[in-house]
């Protein structure tokens, strides 16, 4: 017997929706006061009412056995009379809701009716909407009676609706598990590590643990991981398998290990989510029936797209979305989504899984499949987190934003005028640009609350108005904002900024452990990974699995240590030395490149980078120089400038676009100079950090300035050898990294690393 499992909200949404997608502004409420909302009216039931009740069903219907789940916020028992209620916000006059109800409401009101009837042996229940409208807190409840025998065909008929597409879906399944078990490893052999890797892999995911993992490059590591979770997939350990990036570049290798199983017979479905700006097709991203003909009508039209893409594609990348959107006339950013409810691979940001304002809130809040994430240059995601988890307005933008309303909305105006005032009472010491509080002042975030009503009134009926697109932009603003402040606790700081004529305010996040312990609670495992993830106890400790079941896994490289040879040239490149040390490090790099191939020489920031490319001896010697700002394709024409022959010196950023995810192979890159340790900026917020971290008991200015900035050092050291036939070196200019913790932070695979006193030392690497 086949089973399928959905959620009660996905069935209905499939079957049921209909007519167009409308992004355009509505005033929803903010999620905390949804919250508060259902608390509040599940109080007044009193000891007979019990609130979030989970709701499970199995019903063998035709072909399938469909296994459906969902949570009904509350469910009123007392004797023999049972009452099921669902509750909504709104912002519709409640009068208009008598004879004009949600029928998606009804609907899943009726799946937990039906459910709750079998469960419990009910011959009949009631079911209520309850809608709460949250601009006048005024209350209407609406009742009504069903039979078993009514909720039983409502529900099969759902089923049935639902049923070829269904079956399709478990035809491709058991086709896809038959094949996933035939499929061997795609390579002849492994590679040193590879095998002790992709068993790691596997065990997790059966034991439903935690994985970190640092891996040299070169072992294979996405094959190493995507391999065997596709593994744990057909043998049903695991439901589907989020493979979590940073970059496209890192999409793309994910991509070609999935092609390359298919190569061997593999069938999955796979789909890479791209950005909604690479993806719209619409003149302008305005998803409103008014503005996109993409928009209008999408939901007539998905269903058929969906059927069509999935019987005749496996690989749902740009090029297929946007020919499968073209063809049936639907939004393709839409219509990827609704395709990652039926992929078994989805290769996505970090941010849809992570990000509280873009995260898919369709597979993560309401959970009937079990998930695996493999976060790829798990490195990344540490100072990524804590930019999700900081919010920032300034000053200036509350003023303009003033500007942008007409007179007659005096009310809103004021009431931006009190965040105004507030900011402005801050009385800043003349000799310091920032401010530092511990707590989040409750009055402003009244009127901060009081402001984002306001501005969600306005947005919803005035579309029209003057500097709408303007005012939108400012109030998302604000809402992140006050979405960041639901998670202020001890790990948060607020810092109010001056900068030039303008002044900031900053909720930063210093610590994301404790909210990453619960977002990790999506996925049953998960896998970290990356070349650098050294100390691992740091990465154990920022990413909130030390309380967790998990495992370490260390491999050394696959690579002839012989072919990679490492030299130390103690100079100071502390800010206080620099300028006496420019011309000491501008020879010894020049020493260092003076022979025949390509380099990259790596600064600690583009002042430096200046300062050493000016006093630089140009003559013997392509040179190629990182901008400040590049486009994709300015990057792909910078490196394409390191060919096989060429004779090149390419200066770079440390920690920039260039130290990491770029591949030179061979001849194309001979050798790296690395200046400096590469720590962060000396700056209030990673001193708060490093103060945090020691209050903790934790050596605080390790995990806010020498651990990332060592990574952004092994990271760009890891240019040089990219495959088993590579040869190459590298130069470290810094005295720091002779001594603890610095050499110890140096990758364990480099079999000898020289001390360099004198220019000539430097023929070692000749």
């Amino acid at each position: 017997m086949e089973d399928f499992k959905l959620s009660v909200r996905g069935l209905i949404e499939f079957v049921m929706r209909s007519g167009d997608i409308d992004n355009s502004f509505t005033d929803r409420g903010r999620l905390k006061e949804g919250q508060r909302i259902h608390q509040k009216l599940q109080k007044e039931y009193g000891k007979n009412y019990e609130k979030e009740v989970r709701l499970v069903n199995e019903t063998f219907h035709k072909e399938l056995l469909f296994k459906v789940e969902g949570r009904a916020d509350g469910i009123f028992r007392e004797g023999d009379h049972a009452l099921i209620d669902e509750i909504k916000s709104t912002t519709r006059p409640l009068k208009e809701l008598e004879y004009n109800t949600n029928p998606l409401h009804w609907a899943q009101a009726k799946c937990y009716g039906y459910f709750y009837c079998i469960r419990e042996e009910l011959s009949n229940i009631d079911l209520q909407l309850t809608y709460y409208n949250v601009e006048n807190s005024e209350i209407k409840r609406i009742v009504k009676n069903f039979s078993f025998f009514e909720l039983e065909e409502f529900y099969l008929n759902l089923l049935d609706l639902y049923l070829d597409f269904s079956i399709m879906i478990v035809e491709f399944r058991k086709k896809r598990d038959e094949k996933i078990k035939s499929t061997t490893f795609p390579f002849p052999v492994y590679r040193k590590g590879q095998r002790e890797l992709a068993v790691a892999v596997y065990n997790v995911i059966s034991t439903e643990s935690r994985l970190f993992v640092e891996a040299p490059t070169g072992i294979g590591k996405t094959m190493s991981t995507v391999f065997p979770s596709i593994k744990a997939l057909g043998n049903k350990l695991t439901d589907k398998i989020f493979y979590l990036t940073a970059r496209s570049t890192t999409k793309e290798e994910a991509n070609k290990a999935v092609v390359r199983l298919m190569d061997r017979g593999l069938e999955l479905k796979t789909l890479t989510i791209t950005a909604k700006e690479k993806i719209c097709l619409n003149d302008e991203i305005k998803c409103n029936p008014k503005d996109c003909p993409y928009a209008k009508g999408h939901f007539d039209r998905v269903n058929e797209a969906i059927f069509d893409i999935y019987e005749n594609e496996d690989v749902l990348n740009t090029e297929t979305i946007l020919s499968y959107a073209r063809k049936h006339k639907v939004c393709p950013m839409e219509f990827q989504l609704d395709m990652a409810n039926f992929s078994d691979l989805i290769i996505c940001d970090y941010n849809y899984c992570f990000d509280p304002a873009v995260y898919l809130k369709r597979f993560f809040d309401v959970t009937v499949e079990s998930y695996t994430f493999l976060i790829d240059e798990a490195h990344n995601l540490v100072d990524r987190a804590r930019s999700m988890y900081s919010a920032e307005f300034s000053l200036n933008s509350l003023r303009e934003m003033t500007e942008l309303f007409e007179e007659k909305h005096v009310k809103i105006i004021k009431q931006i005028e009190e965040l105004i005032k507030y900011l402005e009472s801050f009385k800043l010491n003349n000799k310091t640009t920032e401010v530092v509080e511990e707590y989040i002042n409750i009055n402003f975030l009244d009127d901060l609350e009081i402001t984002l009503r306001m501005l969600e009134k306005f947005l919803s009926k005035e579309k029209e108005a003057p500097n709408y697109d303007k005012i939108l932009e400012n109030y998302f603003t604000l809402k992140h904002f006050s979405r960041i402040t639901d998670y202020y606790a001890d790990n948060y700081r607020t810092l109010i900024r001056t900068e030039e004529d303008d002044r900031i305010m900053q909720l930063l996040c210093l610590d994301t452990s404790p909210i990453l312990k619960n977002i990790l609670k999506r996925a049953e495992s998960s896998v970290f990974f990356s070349a650098t993830l050294s100390p691992m106890d740091f990465y154990v400790d920022v990413f909130g699995c030390k309380d967790s079941a998990y495992y370490r896994l260390k491999l050394p490289s696959p690579f002839n240590p012989d072919y990679f040879k490492a030299g130390i040239v103690p100079l100071s490149t502390r800010y206080l030395d620099r300028e006496k040390n420019y011309d000491k490090i501008t020879k010894v790099l020049e020493k260092y490149v003076n022979r025949d191939g390509n380099f990259l020489l790596f600064f600690p920031s583009y002042k430096f980078m200046t300062e050493i490319y000016n006093r630089f001896d140009k003559s013997d010697k392509d040179i190629a120089v990182q901008n400040r700002v590049m486009t994709e394709e300015e990057r792909r024409e910078f490196l394409s400038l390191f060919t096989q022959k060429s004779n090149r010196v390419g200066f770079v950023v440390l920690g920039g676009v260039f130290s990491e995810g770029i591949d030179l192979a061979g001849e194309r890159l001979k050798g790296v100079g690395i200046v400096s340790v590469g720590l962060p900026g000396i700056s209030t917020q990673r001193d708060l950090i490093k103060d945090y971290y020691d209050e903790k008991g934790k050596r605080g200015f390790e995990y806010a300035y020498i651990y990332p900035g060592m990574n952004k050092v092994c990271q760009a050291s890891g240019r040089v050898i990219r495959t088993a036939q590579d040869r190459g070196d590298c130069v470290l200019i810094d005295d720091r990294f002779q001594n603890y913790p610095y050499r110890n932070l140096l990758p364990s695979h480099w079999k000898d690393i020289r001390l360099f006193r004198r220019p000539r030392d430097l023929d070692y690497f000749l």
